[in-house]
């Protein structure tokens, strides 16, 4: 991926950028900016793929349809030129009254160093094996996310759930991507193989087929699409390009990072001081844009071992707008992501020791921003081919997917089953703000490790059961009582039931909050079974058996 120089024009400017050329629509004088580009043989390009017109009416009618204000994209424009080029161009076109911010953005990069995998050079076998006992963060919490639990609840599958990765490449005619893929919809993909092993690797943790061989996914029924940023796409036009083609409820996958401040923006072999790419004022944008539309966008919080809460990050740089404001802290704005750090998987998974389980590694970004993490190290899915590998690109499986690019597709796997359920109940389904809110206060904690303490913010793994407790409708069936308590001034009263906890017993419940809470004492007093109805954390319907 190329560096981009990204403009933003005066919103009172009205400006037209076409294959003639720029005008101003205001009939404000814009020939310096014209003259500029001129002088460079540089072209100006929306930056968003769409006309001004368009992304400005796609704006307002998603603002009337949502009463959300969705972020004005039409002001966004990407320089054509060369690579040499761009940082004096910026400079130049800084200096003009129409122009807000002109800035060279790096490359957005996968995270190689830590995805080095080489394919075997044994042939595969003629039917693959079943991997899926090497998934171990398929498995029960806390070492797990519980998909496995997810997987025999209807929905739980991620069904009627739309999913869409931004990267740079993947591998769709893999034999364990063939169920319910929609490829390439958006962007070129490019030739490099380690982008493709890297896109095949993300979906195959969360899309992988329900079959007999290879892995399965956490969410393997949802339907899973992907934009590439090659091809003139960009990453913010990626973003936009995957929410305008997904339903409220539905996910975008951001696999990118790129290089930060620590080290003056510059790519490094060790991809230290990488960073979240929605420190951008682009990609900021496209993702408020996404967010304001109800997906939910996920986003791999970098490997550059950063702490994102660090001053650095409060330094305006040179080129961005007069308003900009640190995104890393949320009380200055927010995108409405959520942002995914890495941690380590538990100790002896394949034989190996990355530290505590949920513990930061090392290489994880981290910081109050950080919502989630997910397993880091050890992820068994497609690609890459050092579990099998071969001549067939299309049967390579990997036991040693790592990064927050490993971490990022378990929650967008958990979400998706949640959703999935929801969908499938006839019930609405998470917004991004609710989603986010859903992570952060449910899941197996974040651990301590030697020089790497839990204040490290990389949050909680999601545990897809306990997020299903708390919003979805689910019955449980033979449950004894273990404990009851009402609260005297108020018609309020919970009952501690076995496979679940504390619920409080719903107001208004069909059956009255006393009959109800006079069948859960019986049940405590004499041992008895009962069958409860959980409806987003309170006990709506019970049946003493």
């Amino acid at each position: 991926m190329e560096r981009e120089l990204i403009v933003i024009v005066q919103p009172e400017v009205n400006l037209r950028a076409t294959t003639e050329g720029i005008r101003s629509v205001a009939g404000m004088d814009v020939s310096s900016l014209a003259d500029v580009l001129g002088s460079e043989s540089a072209t100006l390009q929306p930056l968003f793929g769409l006309s001004e017109e368009r992304l400005r009416q796609q704006a307002l009618s998603s603002t009337a349809e949502t009463g959300v204000e969705v972020p004005d994209l039409s002001v966004y424009y990407r320089v054509q030129a060369p690579d040499d080029r761009l940082d004096d161009l910026a400079a130049r076109l800084r200096e003009l009254d129409v122009v807000t911010s002109a800035y060279v953005k790096p490359a957005a990069e996968p995270p190689l160093r830590l995805n080095n995998m080489m394919p075997l050079a044994t042939e595969a076998p003629p039917v693959t094996a079943d991997f899926t006992s090497r998934q171990g963060y398929l498995q029960a919490a806390p070492g797990g996310v519980d998909a496995v639990y997810a997987a025999g609840i209807a929905g739980g599958g991620g069904a009627g759930v739309g999913i869409i990765d931004i990267e740079g490449a993947w591998r769709f005619t893999h034999e364990d991507l063939t169920q319910n893929q929609g490829g390439v919809v958006g962007g070129t993909q490019s030739t490099d193989i380690g982008w493709r092993n890297h896109g095949t690797a993300v979906i195959g943790e969360f899309g992988g087929d329900r079959n007999s061989f290879g892995v399965t996914g956490i969410c393997p029924d949802a339907n899973v699409r992907a934009v590439s940023i090659f091809g003139g796409t960009g990453s913010a036009g990626a973003i936009r390009q995957a929410a305008d083609l997904l339903n409220p409820g539905d996910i975008i996958l951001i696999e990118l990072h790129r290089a930060g401040p620590r080290f003056n923006f510059q790519g490094r072999l060790d991809q230290r001081g990488y960073i979240a790419i929605e420190w951008w004022e682009d990609d900021f944008a496209a993702i408020l844009y996404a967010t304001s539309r109800g997906v939910i966008v996920v986003e791999a919080a970098g490997n550059g071992a950063e702490n994102l809460d660090d001053a650095i990050y409060e330094t305006r740089p040179v080129g961005f707008p007069a308003t900009w404001t640190n995104p890393f802290n949320r009380n200055n704005r927010d995108s409405g992501a959520i942002v995914v750090g890495a941690g380590a998987p538990p100790p002896g998974t394949h034989g190996r020791d990355h530290g505590p389980d949920r513990s930061r590694l090392d290489f994880s970004n981290y910081g109050s921003i950080v919502d989630a993490q997910g397993w880091g190290r050890e992820v068994t899915t497609c690609g890459y081919g050092d579990l099998q590998g071969g001549s067939n690109e299309d049967l390579w499986y990997t036991d040693t997917f790592s990064g927050t690019s490993s971490a990022s597709p378990i929650v967008v796997g958990a979400l998706g089953s949640v959703q999935g359920v929801l969908r499938t109940q006839g019930k609405t389904p998470l917004s991004p703000a609710a989603a986010r809110n859903l992570l952060r206060t449910t899941g197996s904690p974040q651990q301590d490790a030697p020089g790497r303490p839990s204040s490290q913010r990389i949050g909680n793994r999601p545990n897809v059961r306990q997020m299903l407790y708390r919003v979805a409708s689910i019955w449980f069936h033979n449950q004894k009582v273990l404990y009851t308590y009402a609260h005297h001034t108020s018609q309020w009263a919970w009952a501690y039931i076995e496979d679940y906890g504390w619920a409080r017993i719903k107001d208004g419940a069909p059956d009255g909050v006393t009959n109800l809470f006079v069948m859960m004492n019986k049940a405590k007093a004499k041992d008895l079974l009962v069958h409860v109805h959980i409806e987003a954390g309170l006990i709506t319907t019970a049946y003493l058996l």
